[in-house]
């Protein structure tokens, strides 16, 4: 799992660790040569621009100059403030044969060291206009992109886009979480400097593909295990309009570890369900059995408020998505995942969707203390957050799930999970990892349908118990 610490968290984790040191340059000395080891890709004979700000995040660029120099690397210097830049780093990149440059121009190869962790979104007057001239070059950022907000993953305007991000000691927020990590060119090389003990709770985690056991420690696959003690999983879903989500709930929730699936709904959709799924059990909302978790929403259009309704008084864990977002109760007295895109979360928390895609984050905290349920934003780096635990992303993804039902899939798998025993956030967290992988497997590099990714779901659970990935 990987784990993402805010600024603050970090300085302290920082300043704790260089009190057991005996050099007080020892910390960003290890920074600099990781820094120096990440930049492989520029070759020897290359001029490299760095771009120097104040501060360590500066310092930690010019002594990584130094490791690049001694390697054959030419590099220029563009300092930015230059009566704050770290004197000691200077002289050192000076010393080891940089040069410094009045402006920036027809360089390849450029090193963002503007502003660490300590900025704030966008860029003061004197770097726009440098920032403007890297159209084109070959960027890597000092432990952030200059310009984005650091804890709040936001963009400012202007910022840096990177192609890839060297970060020291744990990932920070604003490489993980979009807006922010989408101009940092994928998730960060993280270099480790010895901050491991002395950090404290993430504000962001990671699930990866070789966390199984978040999954495995629910489920009951010995020897004595039966359908009901692997959970069975209800799906309020459909009409006659939209029989479709329907279809492709049930299939993403028969893709989940749950024994058994239950269907709710008008009889003419039951039998339609039953003649593509004939393991499904099927019912009218009068006949309905007992379930460990309801999946309510997707395709229910005009009925989808009465079914929440109904599921609310069952008593049990829901997964909310769709239709029945727009009919929450003030708070959750169950547990429950609510699944919205930004559009629907823009809506429930009466917003403009531009706001919510500018800050996920703040957004899906929001309305996770509003609610008392977890929240599942959907986009190309999902996040899972529940008030008072470290919020989740996604980073397995692509873009080719943005296609029709692929969300009716998703809210299926995790009504499973739920069912199985996970809690929200678990089960919000393992739908979105395995259902990204599966779109990714589907049709590699090209287009796949919803039921593409439920065929390719099942596969992927075992490939995650297992550990391996696959």
């Amino acid at each position: 799992m990987l784990r993402a610490h805010r600024a603050d968290d970090v300085r302290a984790a920082e300043q704790a660790l260089l009190g057991t040191l005996d050099d007080d340059g020892e910390l960003m000395a290890r920074a600099a040569r990781g820094l120096a080891e990440a930049m492989h890709h520029v070759p020897a004979g290359e001029v490299l621009l760095v771009l120097v700000g104040s501060g360590s995040n500066g310092g930690d660029a010019l002594f990584a100059a130094a490791h690049l120099l001694d390697r054959g690397v030419r590099v220029d210097l563009l300092l930015l403030e230059p009566e704050k830049v770290h004197a000691a780093g200077l002289r050192a990149a000076l010393t080891a044969g940089a040069q410094v440059v009045d402006r920036a121009g027809g360089h390849r190869f450029v090193l963002d060291a503007i502003v660490g962790i300590g900025g704030r979104p966008g860029l003061r007057e004197q770097a726009v206009e440098v920032v403007r001239q890297l159209q084109g070059a070959d960027v890597t950022s000092v432990d952030v992109p200059s310009g984005v907000g650091v804890d709040e993953a936001t963009t400012g305007e202007p910022h840096v886009r990177a192609r890839r991000t060297v970060t020291f000691g744990t990932h920070k927020v604003a490489g993980l979480v979009d807006p922010a990590a989408a101009v940092g060119g994928g998730t960060p090389v993280l270099v480790d400097i010895g901050l491991g003990p002395y950090l404290g709770a993430p504000a962001v985690e990671a699930l990866e593909e070789t966390d199984g056991h978040v999954l495995a420690r629910h489920l009951f696959t010995d020897a004595v295990s039966h359908k009901y003690t692997r959970g069975v999983v209800g799906v309020a879903a459909g009409s006659d309009e939209y029989a479709g989500a329907a279809h492709l709930c049930v299939a993403g929730a028969q893709a989940g570890p749950a024994g058994m699936v239950r269907f709710v709904g008008e009889e003419s959709l039951r039998h339609r369900v039953v003649d593509r799924a004939p393991e499904v059990v099927a019912s009218s909302y009068d006949e309905a059995g007992r379930v460990q978790a309801w999946v309510v929403g997707p395709g229910g259009g005009s009925q989808a408020g009465e079914r929440l309704a109904w599921a609310l008084e069952q008593g049990v864990p829901l997964v909310v998505d769709a239709d029945a977002l727009q009919h929450l109760p003030d708070r959750f007295e169950v547990p429950a995942l609510l699944t919205p895109h930004a559009g629907e979360l823009a809506r429930m928390l009466g917003v403009e969707r531009d706001d919510v895609e500018a800050e996920p984050l703040a957004h899906a905290t929001r309305a996770a203390e509003q609610s008392g349920a977890t929240v599942l934003l959907k986009g190309e780096r999902t996040l899972v957050v529940r008030t008072g635990a470290p919020a989740r992303v996604n980073l397995v993804s692509t873009p080719w799930l943005g296609t029709a039902g692929s969300g009716d899939v998703l809210a299926g798998f995790a009504g499973a999970l739920v069912a199985a025993g996970l809690d929200p956030l678990d089960a919000g967290s393992v739908a979105a990892l395995l259902h990204g992988r599966a779109g990714q497997l589907a049709n590699p590099g090209g287009p796949f349908t919803a039921s593409d990714v439920a065929r390719r779901l099942p596969s992927v659970v075992a490939a995650f118990l297992r550990g391996d990935g696959a």
